[in-house]
């Protein structure tokens, strides 16, 4: 057998993973009418509850609605409008929509506790070649496959006719759980789709299934570049989003200004800096340190992540300086 492989998956969950209700955050509906909202929309076998306790943190006034949709149902439901951005399957329409690669998910094999292959340990991964001989079942709504072959032979009837995918997942799982052929599947929905009677090892040559923040490229508001900066692990003091600091001195210069307005509108934010702006101005100077010791050379200014080195400059000399009339 081939050697394990680890587990690169979502952030993993404080507890197992479930189903979010359309309208609610951890049990909290939205019941103010006027508030603004920002809907995301996520995978099965995605888990946005870590994201979404930062967005509450970040954003209080912001009610952050959870819609749970089917890989194949993301497109459409941003191009409608059902949602502002989503945790989907890659690769997307790079012409409609922009995305933030955020994990890959290791592939797994699933069967039933009575296959051949739950005898192999716990952390022992399975590769192509021993599951050549078996019937392989893809669901319909595979993720996995549509640019990979499938490993394994196709399920056929007693006369060798073959038989159609079955609809779902959850419907692969099932037929697996029968001991009649195995399923390949990305870990998390084999997580969440888990049953008593199946088991799951790592196909160590199977195909990766990456997950990524996506949105209509049309519609980058400053809620989706708060997302952006909560994804990427951003502090609050360095996003570029409506409560960055580029942001707030935007709306401090706009409220100074005769008839300047740095306005907000319900559920869209602030108006974004001018192209060329401050933003990067801004996220240096949050909480940076600079300056090197008096005297020395190769002074270090930590900003904004980064690290700039220079020349240190010279103290002013004690002595007067010679002249006329000095």
């Amino acid at each position: 057998m081939s050697q394990p492989l680890p587990d690169v998956g979502p952030p993993a969950p404080d507890r197992d993973p479930v189903d979010h209700p359309t309208d609610e955050v951890d049990g909290e509906p939205d019941t103010d009418p006027d508030r603004p909202r920002f809907r995301l929309a996520y995978v099965p076998g995605a888990t946005p509850g870590k994201w979404a306790s930062v967005w509450r943190e970040r954003l209080p006034d912001v009610y952050l609605e959870l819609v749970q949709v089917e890989a194949a149902a993301v497109a459409p439901a941003l191009e409608a409008g059902e949602a502002d951005a989503a945790i989907g399957r890659l690769p997307v329409d790079k012409d409609v929509f922009s995305a933030i690669p955020l994990y890959e998910e290791t592939s797994v094999v699933c069967f039933s506790r009575d296959h051949l292959l739950a005898a192999l340990a716990d952390e022992e991964a399975v590769s192509s070649a021993d599951i050549a001989g078996e019937a392989v079942w893809v669901p319909a709504d595979d993720v996995l496959f549509a640019a990979h072959p499938v490993p394994g032979v196709a399920p056929v009837d007693p006369d060798g006719n073959p038989l159609d995918p079955v609809p779902t997942t959850a419907d692969a799982v099932a037929t697996v759980a029968a001991n009649v052929g195995v399923a390949v599947l990305p870990m998390s929905l084999a997580r969440l789709h888990r049953r008593k009677d199946v088991s799951y090892r790592p196909l160590v040559d199977g195909p990766t299934a990456p997950v990524g923040l996506v949105w209509p490229t049309d519609r980058t508001t400053d809620l989706v570049e708060e997302l952006i900066g909560i994804v990427r692990g951003r502090t609050v003091n360095s996003s570029r989003g409506r409560g960055g600091p580029a942001t707030r001195q935007a709306e401090g210069a706009g409220g100074a200004g005769s008839g300047g307005s740095g306005g907000r509108t319900a559920g869209t934010g602030v108006k974004k800096p001018a192209k060329g702006g401050s933003n990067q101005a801004a996220e240096r100077s949050g909480g940076g340190r600079s300056g090197a010791k008096a005297g020395g050379r190769g002074g270090v200014s930590r900003s904004g992540g980064g690290v700039q080195r220079g020349k240190g400059t010279r103290p002013a000399s004690k002595g007067k300086k010679k002249g006329k009339g000095r």
